[in-house]
């Protein structure tokens, strides 16, 4: 089911009908492999169909949709390549970051990050796998904020989109409390000023997601684009059937 956000003010047609398309594709309301009809969109957000084909093509940019032409647009598969660039710069970047927040954060951040987490636990306990996501990147968020970096965080939203369809299926399906224990123990590092722990957490919460893609790609292959033939990713996924064929599912 198509989840229908408020417009905002200021916000033309095309923004508008972007925001809501890729909220619900990165929350898997549209799944990966659908097909988006133009006109059921243009009416279900009260829209003319040039801004819907507008927001086509500007999700089409960011890989979020394909357009073909006569044939209809469908919602791009889960591209593990761009995945694992996507949590590379990631990696990179964050364990540099909370290095620096060991230095960085004060008494009132860790008051701040604390009650995020207090909300991440409330999250697993409700199975409110969407608000834990929202919570996971505002506590990343934070940390480069505190950090004076929120510029260089903002630069890192541009790639992220095919690494969130992951995140938010393996919180869907897998152990949501797992992921709240990573950022406790994070915190606490980075409380204790211990930079080396700090780098080593950071750097296995991020790498974590390569293993359970794998485990996701199996139970869902119908979500997932092959990856290119090489030694390494043939061994990784020889055992799992692609369907790249698209379906003919519609909004509903």
């Amino acid at each position: 089911m198509l989840e229908v956000l408020e417009r905002k003010k200021r916000e033309n047609a095309r923004e508008y009908v972007a925001r809501v398309l890729k909220h619900n594709i990165i929350n898997l309301n549209l799944k990966p492999g659908q097909a988006i009809s133009e006109n059921e969109i243009a009416e279900l957000l009260g829209v003319s169909r040039t801004p819907v084909r507008e927001a086509f093509l500007e999700l089409a940019k960011m890989s979020l949709v394909e357009v073909y032409p006569q044939r209809g647009t469908y919602v791009s598969l889960i591209d593990v390549e761009m995945v694992e660039e996507a949590r590379f710069m990631r990696c990179v970047l964050e364990k540099a970051i909370v290095e620096l927040a060991c230095d960085r954060l004060t008494n009132r951040d860790f008051i701040a990050l604390q009650h995020n987490l207090e909300l991440q636990e409330y999250c697993v306990v409700q199975r409110d796998y969407k608000q834990l996501l929202n919570l996971d990147n505002q506590y990343h968020e934070y940390l480069f904020r505190a950090c004076d970096k929120e510029r260089v965080y903002d630069a890192i939203g541009g790639i992220m989109t095919q690494f969130d369809r992951v995140r938010i299926l393996n919180l869907a399906e897998m152990d949501m409390r797992k992921t709240v224990d990573e950022h406790k123990a994070i915190l606490s590092a980075i409380k204790d000023r211990d930079k080396k722990k700090s780098v080593a957490l950071m750097e296995k919460h991020l790498t974590r997601v390569l293993f359970d893609q794998s485990y996701l790609a199996k139970q869902h292959p119908e979500y997932f684009k092959r990856p290119k033939p090489s030694p390494a990713n043939e061994q990784n996924y020889s055992d799992v059937q692609y369907d790249n064929e698209k379906t003919g599912i519609h909004v509903s």
